[in-house]
């Protein structure tokens, strides 16, 4: 019971992260900032406890791996604050899912067997339907103003999500222990966010009330590293994107996005097939 609940800890710290940040306020690039100063705090304390070996080409892959995950999340907060996080979310995982797992098959050679092919299969199609169904456009939003913040949206969601697999690729293709990168790749991360946000001058009070999400953020990280070799990499993995029920059900109700009941009833169909997928490309991994 221990493990489970450790291995749901990514599940709600990560899908709490748009919540809590809208709730402290600031624009995306105060939120980026914040978020990633939060981060490295925590992961300074993480290091200094599990003290990993640092190899140069363990410090350099980190740390570009950080850049990129501030690409992500940095454009996932734009999104968020253009479509809303109950539309934005859903979407972005089932983006990274389907980025995640491509590169999986035609990069690093998984799906080998009939079995992993077939249930990978399953799985993108899970995935793509999710997307869809809570991508789905009201009767007011198709207009012409809603037209273009979705497109808009949407081609912000592509660039984070670029980022977002780019972060997780390369860590992959190096062969990095999550222990290991932590410390660089949160130094990258706001290396990162300097870069991508000192043109709109986010140093501001949101930046620091936004260091509560990067705690937020790292609890999530160290959730997952913790839970992985307790109750495996497919275990985890799925478990862990889960947290999309809580933060398109938090920004409905607790944010108090608009949705016409129709909408409501898509996006929660919608998002128990990205889990499905998710979970099911977990079996993938076994």
């Amino acid at each position: 019971m221990t493990d489970i609940l450790i291995a749901l800890i990514p599940a709600v710290m990560w899908g709490s992260i748009l919540l809590v940040s809208a709730k402290l306020g600031g624009s995306p690039y105060s939120q980026t900032l914040g978020l990633t100063i939060g981060a490295l705090l925590f992961s300074i304390g993480a290091y200094f406890i599990v003290q990993p070996e640092l190899s140069t080409k363990a410090v350099i892959v980190s740390f570009i791996s950080g850049v990129f995950w501030t690409l992500g999340q940095k454009n996932q907060f734009s999104a968020a604050d253009q479509l809303g996080v109950s539309k934005a979310l859903p979407i972005s995982t089932g983006m990274q899912l389907l980025g995640t797992s491509l590169f999986g098959v035609f990069v690093f050679g998984e799906w080998s067997t009939r079995t992993q092919l077939m249930i990978g299969i399953a799985a993108l199609i899970c995935i793509i339907i999710g997307v869809l169904f809570t991508s789905l456009k009201d009767k007011d939003e198709k207009g012409e103003e809603g037209k273009k913040s979705f497109t808009k949206g949407m081609i912000i969601l592509l660039v984070s999500t670029v980022g977002y697999v780019a972060y997780v690729v390369i860590i992959r293709w190096f062969e990095i222990d999550g222990w290991t990168a932590i410390l660089p790749q949160s130094v990258g991360m706001i290396v990162g966010a300097i870069i991508l946000t000192i043109r709109h001058k986010p140093f501001d009070k949101y930046a620091i009330r936004n260091t509560i999400t990067g705690f937020v953020w790292a609890t999530g990280n160290i959730g997952l590293l913790l839970a992985v070799p307790r109750v495996g990499v497919a275990t985890s993995f799925s478990f862990s994107q889960m947290g999309i029920i809580i933060s398109t059900l938090g920004g409905i109700f607790l944010l108090g996005e608009k949705k016409s009941k129709r909408q409501i009833v898509f996006v929660i169909i919608g998002c128990l097939l990205i889990i499905a997928g998710g979970v099911l490309l977990g079996f993938t991994k076994k």
